[in-house]
């Protein structure tokens, strides 16, 4: 079932080197994205692997996991900035958990019903309230910048959100 990816590994072990890289994010950013796989977060930013802590979930919410990521990021890996990076044409935009629950439980043949899936109908609303519960976290910095993105994933575009955080740059 994996043997492709042993196979790669094989392959990529023959040319691997320790880079030296360090476990702290060398630009002092963590990015919080979608699991989309059209967005490959250090080619649209400009970074190399080093540079930043990425994070990912469907949607990219601030949900409990991204947060407890992004509180030991900020306070023991450097991490100053955060860009919650939201995307075009995400499967949980404009849609609703209700829906998501039905489809998923009739695919599956399951209940659906407990799952809470963070679906949103206003994208850019959604944004602003992860943006609050970053900044309003209380085991972050009060230093920490938080900025709101959404990535155009047909042009490559990335558009930053006004917002009205306490550090919005």
């Amino acid at each position: 079932m994996f043997d492709d990816l042993l196979g790669a590994n094989r392959r990529y072990r023959t040319e691997f080197h320790d880079s030296g890289v360090e476990g702290t994010a060398a630009k002092g950013l963590a990015v919080l994205t979608c699991i989309d796989s059209r967005i490959d977060p250090l080619a649209l930013l400009g970074l190399q692997a080093g540079d930043a802590k990425i994070i990912r979930n469907a949607g990219a919410r601030a949900t409990g996991d991204a947060l407890r990521s992004l509180v030991l990021a900020a306070n023991l890996l450097g991490v100053t900035r955060v860009a919650l990076v939201q995307h075009t044409d995400c499967a949980v935009v404009g849609v609703t958990d209700e829906a998501l629950r039905a489809e998923i439980a009739a695919m599956r043949g399951v209940d659906a019903s407990d799952w809470d899936f963070l679906s949103t109908t206003d994208q850019l609303a959604t944004l602003r309230e992860d943006l609050i519960l970053i900044e309003s976290c209380p085991l972050l910095p009060a230093e920490l910048h938080a900025g709101g993105f959404i990535f155009d994933v047909h042009s490559g575009e990335l558009i930053q959100v006004p917002q009205q955080c306490r550090h919005s740059e």
